[in-house]
């Protein structure tokens, strides 16, 4: 397997933001990106790991911290203008389906300096949300809000760099100040990823609380629950027995210590009993740090 062909979604090692290439095919060849002419690289069914963002598209919003990015399609080569109407499919549903599984995306900018144009890794960004939208050529497009995981530290943010991001045009002003923003530094976890895939698709994405499974336009959704958290003060291994396949509600719930589950597998808190499957073992040991140390029984569960 050639070095291009490996789909890497996160940092690619040796690979620091701020690193600039030559070209596209330098890109291509560090494995930065898949694509040598599309913007978008992306795995079918899976999500995408990569965006160039190259000024091409009208509709494209550069703020820094946040993006609001164009998806593909319906453009004209010779005038970069939208010619029809774009469709959430291809390259556009994977970039989507990003929100829904967490996967992060590095972000590529093409940099035009007199004399020479180069390209930058910008570092991991998320899919906050997507939507459907009105381009300045009147045809429908597919725009990505997407967020960097490692913020630029700016100073302070103008109101002109925040207000824009959706059409409020119709809404009326509002009758207060805008918030003061300040310097902020964040310090985030990066969880494998692949252990959220995996419970989910062993589940079905299905809730191993209430079986509910949810369904929205880029496929099913579910949550990867830790029962040992990870990080400070808790220290959990990110593995499956100590992951959960839950619902947004139980998952909270859950994480809120509202109810915990029993060595047994029946639930404290909560009636009934942990849906389980032979390829899904849970340790027990998690299980008891959940009981010791999140669960806070509500009033009416001490009764």
């Amino acid at each position: 397997m050639t070095k291009q062909s490996v789909v890497v979604f996160g940092e690619v090692p040796a690979v620091a933001p701020g690193h600039e290439f030559e070209n596209r095919l330098a890109l291509w060849g560090a494995g930065v990106h898949r694509q040598t002419q599309a913007g978008i690289s992306a795995l079918r069914g899976v999500g995408a790991e990569s965006i160039v963002l190259s000024g091409a598209y009208e509709d494209d919003e550069d703020y820094g911290n946040v993006i609001i990015y164009t998806g593909k399609g319906s453009r004209s080569q010779e005038t970069g203008q939208q010619v029809a109407h774009q469709v959430l499919a291809g390259a556009n549903l994977e970039l989507a389906r990003n929100q829904s599984t967490g996967l992060p995306v590095r972000v590529i900018r093409k940099v035009k300096e007199p004399g020479v144009t180069f390209y930058r890794y910008s570092g991991l960004y998320r899919v906050a949300s997507f939507w459907q939208a009105i381009g300045k050529s009147g045809f429908e497009v597919w725009r990505f809000r997407l967020e960097a995981l490692a913020p630029l530290l700016v100073a302070e943010e103008s109101l002109e760099s925040v207000l824009p991001l959706f059409d409020t045009a119709q809404e009326p002003a509002a009758p207060y100040a805008s918030a003061v923003r300040r310097e902020t530094k964040v310090l985030r976890i990066v969880r494998d990823t692949a252990v959220s895939r995996l419970v989910k698709q062993l589940h079905d994405y299905q809730c191993q609380v209430c079986d509910l499974r949810l369904e929205g336009p880029v496929g099913f959704y579910a949550e990867a629950a830790h029962i040992q958290p990870l990080g400070t003060p808790h220290h959990g291994p990110d593995i499956l027995s100590n992951v959960l396949c839950l619902c947004p509600n139980h998952h909270v719930l859950f994480d809120l210590g509202s109810f915990t589950i029993n060595d047994d597998l029946s639930l404290l808190g909560l009636t009934g009993q942990l849906r389980t499957l032979d390829d899904h073992g849970i340790n027990s040991q998690f299980l008891r740090y959940h009981q010791a140390h999140l669960y806070h029984p509500a009033p009416s569960n001490l009764r």
